[in-house]
C-alpha cells in the first residue's frame, strides 16, 4: 500500500501519543492514573484508525 507523507505524519503523531500514554501506564501500574492512561492509549488507537481511514478515503495520492 503506497501512502503519502501526510498519512505517515498522522500515524507517527498518534503512535507517539500512544507510546507516551502506554509508558506512563506501565510506570504507574496499579494506580488510578496508570489505569486511566491505559484507557486513553486504547482510545488513541481507535482515533488513529478512524483518522487514517478517513484520510485514505479522501486522499487522491493514497486512495
Amino acid at each position: 500500500m503506497k501512502t503519502c507523507r501526510t498519512f505517515s505524519r498522522i500515524k507517527a503523531g498518534y503512535e507517539t501519543e500512544m507510546g507516551q500514554m502506554t509508558n506512563h501506564s506501565v510506570r504507574r501500574a496499579g494506580t488510578r492514573t496508570g489505569k486511566s492512561s491505559a484507557g486513553f492509549a486504547a482510545g488513541a488507537k481507535q482515533r488513529m484508525a478512524r483518522a487514517l481511514t478517513q484520510h485514505y478515503a479522501h486522499c487522491p495520492e493514497c486512495g
